[in-house]
């Protein structure tokens, strides 16, 4: 009798079972999404760890504006004719300022090699003619302009003027295009220099 008893109630017991494993499962899955829904939520917020760096890093980037906002600073006239004449000295000195740094930093010229006679000519004419002592570079006479290695700093090269005495002289390409631009742009030309030029103070 108990074991027909216990066969008739075994079905219900094994879906009453089913039904609550079936409850616990659906109660588990709305926690973790729940859960899910929390740590959505917390990443989305900015996380401020306890690196004080990374933190201050964080904080400046969230205070300074993004480009877009500094559109509105082309409201101002004088800001946007600064911009104008700005675009303006980089569109002349950009293709002499590509041409020396190609004869210095690329391979078609080799350590202490004289340069061709068209680089020569605008190397001559563009940027030696500015340096703000040309004359004492030239000395006795200008023979022709190479490129070599830095006599003090070895791994990087430079231009030179070679003399007609056979001496031989370093000369800055930069300081040629800042003299150009405060020759040519002098009511600007030291705030371009000092937002455009690596070394401004020499």
């Amino acid at each position: 009798m108990t074991s027909l008893l216990l066969l008739r109630t075994l079905p219900l017991l094994r879906n009453g079972f089913l039904n609550h494993r079936h409850q616990v499962s659906i109660a588990a899955a709305g926690f973790l999404s729940h859960r899910r829904r929390l740590w959505c939520a917390l990443a989305d917020k900015p996380q401020f760890q306890g690196d004080d760096s990374r933190a201050e890093a964080s904080a400046a980037a969230m205070k300074s504006p993004s480009p877009v906002d500094d559109s509105w600073r082309y409201e101002d006239p004088d800001y946007r004719k600064w911009k104008n004449l700005e675009a303006e000295i980089l569109r002349d000195i950009e293709p002499i300022a590509l041409l020396a740094k190609d004869i210095l930093h690329s391979d078609r010229y080799l350590d202490g090699e004289r340069l061709e006679f068209e680089d020569e000519k605008i190397v001559m004419e563009k940027l030696l003619a500015y340096h703000p002592y040309s004359k004492d570079k030239i000395g006795c006479g200008l023979d022709f302009i190479m490129v070599d290695r830095h006599p003090q700093f070895r791994h990087s090269r430079c231009l030179f003027v070679v003399r007609t005495d056979g001496g031989w002289i370093d000369f800055s390409y930069q300081k040629c295009l800042r003299a150009y631009v405060r020759d040519r742009y002098p009511s600007h030309a030291e705030r371009f220099i000092r937002e455009h030029f690596k070394r401004a103070s020499s």
